[in-house]
């Protein structure tokens, strides 16, 4: 929320608050948010020259509660929220004195100061006054040189700087506090007049325990597959005597009645919806056909999604049961909230529905700036390297599906009209491996079903394309540098177009023509027509596992790569760190994915993947389980290195700094890169095994 203090001077130690207001700051709405504003009896006369300024004058205060009062309300209504003011420093420093004068404790608030965040955006600003910053933004001010009209405009420029610095690298709160921090200069001249830091160094979150069981589980541990499904005709008398018999609290209702059809063709009916009817309708509620008050259409969660997804899911939308859908998008069964009742209620934290529910890109970019933390705690835990990147993988999907819902609005809003046939938009890489840590990019692809290169139905795609792309950019997951991105057209395409690119992959099978065609065979399907990215799957699995040579030439990266180790067998660093990425974890992927296509096994995940071999008898059982345990141990240092980085406003990148390691993990993580080494001649003998 923003804040302004209106005073009776400037020395911070002496100056008293004769008015105080706070604005509530709405993510991505254009709306004014709640407001807090309060005249304050300072307990000692105004200055006129202060009342020249602001207006106030001792009159004015007379009969205005004292500090004391005045404090313990806004606090009230500040709620723990983050406080941002222009020159936000004088503020804190003003509320900080009166507070140990009035015998209150103080603990000072996390902030940003708009004015420093203005000259970031923009070092050439003549100057970083309220009137200039408001007037360079377009931000209308009112009723200036009042603390509630001041307090309005800082929350306007803090809304309208927002996008600018995410243009900047600049998505989350810590990385606004860092950047704010090495404005050493401006920071000082506040420091001499007596002011409290406007930032705080940026610092690791003090989280309560964590139940992790939310986060290691999927829907489909926990779901119950012997769906009753019974026909729209069904009697509401017959509904509840099925419930009874069955011991269960809810039926789906389609027209045929039978399970396990498209998603669409169902609707769903609780013993609550029956008591409810009962309720308003009497007995005559118990001869009704269930399908006239079935809710439709059903809210809903993919069978692979993490447990935590369908807590959150349920939170939002006030329900009890949710729906489970396969990934081509059929019934494939129910949860509900007794079934997640195994779940300990205790656990401090978890993540929510909240991007799925987002309205706009800052919004999204605000249920994305948690997981970090969640990440951290989640390794924190020992938790399996591998869950916490599903569940960071499970985010990125859903960030791309709901950068696509908003998409879909904005076409429709400018006229462009709907889908111009079904579609799919596939998250590729390590997205839909489920192997994402966190510095990802967008690599996604989109799949329609009929249309030419360049015809209409392309050019929606297009413009679709290039809408996902800006909005999953405004919302911290950055342009793919690769270009692998729906808005470009390698990168989109009919079902003919599609399998016409895959067959010129595998017929030209030379290294030049591979670049990127490799996290194809990653992709998962996310949004829209989900058959149509499973058709695509198995199309390109089917047509590499016949072209031997395809799979080499896939594989040719991994050959004459230089080694992590020095000549002494040190690590090899730069300025202390190594890259994890490059050195550990793309051989064992490039090598599972390789054998996987050459052998037809039709995994995503690398370990899923070696397991698949080792199932088969496909290459040395010992080294594939030892790159699998290599491959988790990458992942957990990175991650919580990358954790650690994010959350003190360190850009994040995949490197590990070494010397932060133990000695035992430093012992750890050689062994590792040395399993690593074996990698090119298992492929070789993998090829043609």
């Amino acid at each position: 929320m923003a804040v302004d203090t209106e005073t009776t001077g400037l020395d911070t130690a002496k100056a008293r608050i004769v008015q105080l207001a706070g604005v509530a700051i709405a993510p991505g709405s254009s709306r004014a948010g709640p407001a807090f504003s309060t005249l304050v009896d300072p307990g000692v006369p105004i200055p006129a020259s202060s009342t020249a300024i602001h207006g106030i004058g001792d009159d004015a205060v007379r009969d205005a509660p004292p500090i004391a009062e005045a404090l313990a309300r806004f606090q009230e209504f500040r709620a723990d929220r983050l406080l941002v003011g222009h020159s936000i420093g004088f503020d804190l420093a003003v509320m900080e004195h009166e507070a140990r004068r009035a015998g209150l404790a103080w603990e000072k608030p996390r902030s940003l100061c708009v004015r420093l965040l203005g000259s970031i955006v923009n070092p050439r600003l003549p100057e970083g006054s309220l009137d200039a910053l408001a007037a360079w933004l377009g931000v209308a001010i009112s009723d200036r040189h009042t603390a509630l009209g001041d307090a309005q405009a800082a929350a306007g420029i803090f809304k309208a700087l927002v996008p600018r610095l995410a243009e900047r690298g600049i998505h989350t709160l810590a990385q606004a506090e860092r950047a704010c921090l090495d404005l050493s200069d401006r920071l000082e001249s506040g420091y001499r007049a007596g002011w409290s830091e406007p930032v705080t160094s940026p610092r690791p979150s003090d989280a309560s325990l964590l139940d992790p069981f939310a986060y290691s589980h999927r829907i489909q541990d926990l779901m119950r597959t012997d769906v009753v499904v019974m026909p729209d005709d069904t009697l509401a008398q017959a509904a509840i005597d099925t419930m009874v018999r069955h011991g269960i609290s809810s039926i789906f209702v389609s027209a045929d009645g039978t399970p396990g059809g498209p998603l669409r063709d169902y609707g769903i009916v609780t013993e609550r919806d029956i008591m409810r009817l009962i309720a308003r309708n009497g007995a005559e509620a118990l001869a009704m056909p269930v399908g006239g008050f079935a809710s439709r259409p059903l809210a809903s969660i993919a069978a692979g999604a993490f447990v935590y997804r369908a807590i959150g899911r349920m939170d939002r939308l006030k329900l009890r049961h949710l729906a489970v859908r396969d990934e081509r998008e059929r019934l494939a069964g129910v949860i509900s909230a007794r079934d997640l009742l195994q779940l300990r209620a205790g656990a401090a934290f978890r993540l929510d529905d909240a991007i799925g529910a987002a309205t706009s890109a800052e919004e999204m970019a605000q249920a994305w700036a948690s997981l970090p933390t969640a990440a951290r705690l989640l390794v924190q835990e020992d938790l399996d390297s591998g869950l916490v990147a599903g569940v960071i993988s499970e985010e990125i999907r859903v960030m791309t599906r709901r950068a696509a819902e908003l998409a879909e609005q904005a076409m429709l809003a400018a006229g462009r009209g709907p889908p111009p046939c079904p579609y799919a938009l596939m998250v590729l890489g390590s997205g839909g491996r489920g192997e994402s840590l966190l510095a990802p990019d967008q690599d996604n692809a989109i799949v329609y079903a009929t249309g030419e290169p360049d015809g209409p139905e392309d050019s929606w795609f297009a413009d679709l394309g290039a809408q996902i792309a800006d909005t999953l950019n405004l919302s911290g997951i950055p342009y793919c540098s690769g270009g692998v991105m729906a808005r470009n057209a390698a990168w989109r395409g009919s079902v003919a177009t599609w399998k016409e690119r895959i067959d010129g992959w595998v017929r030209r099978a030379r290294g030049e023509d591979l670049l990127n065609v490799d996290i194809f065979f990653d992709q998962r399907p996310v949004h829209g027509d989900l058959s149509l990215g499973a058709e695509l799957f198995d199309y390109a699995f089917a047509a590499g596992a016949e072209n031997p040579t395809f799979a080499k030439q896939m594989g040719e990266k991994l050959f004459a790569r230089p080694s992590p180790f020095g000549l002494l067998g040190g690590l090899q660093t730069v300025h202390g760190r190594i890259d994890l990425k490059f050195h550990g974890l793309f051989p064992i992927v490039t090598a599972a994915r390789t054998a996987a296509i050459r052998h037809g096994i039709r995994r995503r995940s690398t370990r899923r993947r070696l397991g698949g071999l080792a199932e088969r008898g496909l290459g040395n059982a010992e080294e594939l389980a030892e790159l699998a345990g290599a491959h988790r141990l990458f992942m957990a240092v990175m991650l919580e290195q990358q954790a650690r980085d994010l959350e003190t406003g360190i850009p994040v990148t995949n490197s590990v700094e070494v010397a932060a390691l133990s000695r035992a993990s430093q012992a750890k993580l050689k062994s590792a890169l040395r399993t690593v080494q074996v990698v090119p001649d298992l492929v070789r003998g993998l090829m043609f095994g």
